[in-house]
C-alpha cells in the first residue's frame, strides 16, 4: 500500500536566521559535516563528543572560527551548556556494524541516557530537539522500500540489537517528550551514507571496499552478494536535515538513496572507479545483516521538497580522492 502525504510548499530558507545549535557527537562522520554545514548558514555550533569513534581531525578546520565551540564530554553523563541553546541535534552514538559491536554497552547507554540528557538540556532551555535515528530501526526489513510506517522486523536480542534497539528506544523517548513535556521534536531516519571522513577501519562497506581495493587486497563480499543498499552522498544527507530541523514534522522522515544495488555491483563499481585489480571473495553472511534496505522517501520529497542530488559514480568519486589522501598522508608520515 502507497502511503500519500499532503504537499507543502516550503521556503528552504525556513530555518531561524541565527541559532544556537548544540550538536553532540559533532566530532564524528556525520556530526562535523553538520558542524560546518551550520556554521556556513551562520549559526553558533557548540560540539560536544567525547571522541570514543570521532575525532579531533574531522573538526580540526574548524576551531578556529568565533561561531564555533568544542566540549569533550560524555553525553550519558550531565550536559551543562553556559548560554542559550535554540536547537539540540543529537548525533552521538557508535554507527558502525564494527564499533557497536565492540562497544555494544556504551552504545545502548547512549541511545538510552545520551538521548535522556540532551532531551534534558532540549526541555531546561526551552529548544528544538533533533533526534538522528537510523534505517536500522527496520531491522531484517519484509517490506521494500521501507516506509515510516513499517515497524520492523528486529531481533531484540541479537548481536546488532545494541544498536537497533537504542535508536528504537530513542524514538519512543523523544516522542514520549513530545507528548508529555511539550518538546518541539523532529526524528530523522538515516539510511546508507557515505563521503569524506569516514574512518577506513570503520567496517562499513563504501569504506571497506575503497580501502581493499586501494591496496589490491582482496574485496570482502558477505553472503551471495545480491543483498542491496541504496547509498546517499553526505552532503545531501546534511540538507535534508537542514530542511527537517525548520519543518513542522514531528514523526519520523526517511533520508536516504532511494536508488538500490547489490553488494556485488558495488565492490565491481569501485573496482572500475579505483582500477584496481583487486578480486572478489565471498564469506559467510554476519547474523541479522538485513537482505535489503532502501528508503520509501515520498515523504521528504511531499514534504521537505528534499531528494538526493549527487549520483553514485560522482559520490564515489570524491571519497575515493579523500581515501587516496589519506593514504598518502599516512605513507608520508
Amino acid at each position: 500500500m502507497r502511503i500519500c502525504y499532503i504537499k507543502i510548499k516550503r521556503d528552504v530558507n525556513f530555518v531561524k536566521a541565527f541559532m544556537r545549535i548544540l550538536v553532540t557527537g559533532g566530532a564524528g562522520f556525520l556530526g562535523s559535516h553538520l558542524c560546518e554545514y551550520l556554521l556556513g548558514k551562520e549559526h553558533e555550533v557548540v560540539c560536544l563528543d567525547n571522541l570514543i569513534t570521532g575525532t579531533i581531525e574531522n573538526i580540526a578546520h574548524l576551531r578556529d572560527r568565533g561561531n564555533f565551540h568544542f566540549i569533550k564530554h560524555d553525553v550519558t553523563e550531565y550536559i551543562s551548556v553556559d548560554g542559550a541553546v535554540d536547537y539540540v541535534l543529537h548525533f552521538a552514538s557508535p554507527a558502525s556494524p564494527i564499533d557497536y559491536m565492540q562497544l555494544p554497552i556504551q552504545t545502548l547507554k547512549v541511545g538510552g541516557l545520551g538521548t535522556h540528557k540532551a532531551l534534558g538540556v532540549a526541555k531546561a532551555k526551552k529548544a528544538k530537539f533533533l533526534l538522528a535515528s537510523t534505517s536500522e530501526v527496520y531491522g531484517d526489513p519484509l517490506v521494500n522500500p521501507q516506509v515510516e510506517e513499517y515497524w520492523g522486523n528486529v531481533n531484540p536480542i541479537g548481536p546488532r540489537s545494541c544498536y537497533d534497539e537504542s535508536k528504537r528506544f530513542a524514538e519512543a523517548l523523544s516522542m514520549a517528550y513530545r507528548r508529555h513535556h511539550g518538546i518541539d521534536t523532529r526524528i530523522v531516519r538515516i539510511f546508507n551514507t557515505y563521503g569524506p571522513r569516514m574512518r577506513r577501519d570503520d567496517g562499513r562497506v563504501i569504506p571497506t571496499f575503497i580501502n581493499q581495493a586501494l591496496k589490491g587486497k582482496e574485496m570482502t563480499v558477505f553472503g551471495d552478494g545480491k543483498q542491496t543498499r541504496s547509498f546517499c552522498y553526505v552532503s545531501d544527507l546534511i540538507e535534508g536535515i537542514y530542511r527537517l530541523m525548520g519543518a513542522q514534522i514531528h514523526t519520523p522522515v526517511n533520508l536516504g538513496s532511494p536508488s538500490e544495488m547489490t553488494m556485488a555491483e558495488l565492490a565491481q563499481k569501485i573496482i572500475e572507479l579505483t582500477g584496481s585489480k583487486s578480486k572478489t571473495v565471498y564469506k559467510p553472511l554476519p547474523q541479522d545483516d538485513p537482505k535489503k534496505r532502501r528508503p520509501d522517501i515520498s515523504k521528504a520529497r511531499e514534504l521537505l521538497g528534499w531528494e538526493p542530488r549527487v549520483e553514485l559514480e560522482e559520490g564515489l568519486e570524491r571519497t575515493i580522492e579523500y581515501f587516496k589522501g589519506v593514504r598518502k598522508s599516512q605513507i608520508n608520515v
